[in-house]
């Protein structure tokens, strides 16, 4: 891996974040003190970005390049847009990385030290600045699940359709 040093002061940065789905939404003061505890990091083909049981406090955003996420060995998705972010469920319960992710191909992400959340000025601007970044993570978290129930629903589909086959 390759890493910058974190990111404040880097206007250059600005104007991509607020294209990204992720940022989009977010007012320019609030991006500035994300690229605070942000760094850009590169990743090789076949890196591992994060691993499944281990502990850090890193939210990704993916700036170019794929990943693939695995638990217990197996791949469970894919991210291959600019602006999907993963390994935000560890930065809200401080818990342990539910998967693995994994760098398909040359993969540049911006990597978001959560660790440092708490760390903002005041007690109201660190509440503001905290709950843009969780209202962030319940959107994502939100998109995921409603995929997660569409995907449940046609195995259901599909496991009774066998069932009736077998019947």
């Amino acid at each position: 891996m390759q890493e910058s040093p974190y990111l404040e002061g880097n206007g250059f940065l600005m104007e991509k974040l607020q294209h990204l789905p992720f940022l989009g939404s977010v007012s320019e003061k609030y991006i500035k003190d994300i690229l605070r505890f942000s760094k850009i990091r590169k990743f090789d083909d076949g890196e591992i970005i994060t691993k499944e049981k281990s502990y850090d406090n890193w939210v990704y955003i993916l700036f170019s390049g794929a990943v693939k996420i695995e638990k217990n060995g197996k791949e469970i998705a894919r991210l291959d847009e600019i602006g999907n972010t993963f390994g935000e469920l560890a930065a809200i319960d401080g818990k342990m990385r539910s998967a693995s992710v994994e760098a398909i191909g040359p993969t540049v992400c911006l990597a978001i030290d959560t660790s440092f959340m708490n760390e903002t000025a005041e007690p109201l601007e660190q509440a503001l600045f905290v709950s843009v970044l969780y209202k962030l993570f319940a959107e994502v978290m939100a998109q995921r699940l409603r995929s997660t129930n569409d995907e449940l629903i046609r195995v259901r589909s599909e496991l009774e359709t066998l069932k009736g086959d077998k019947g």
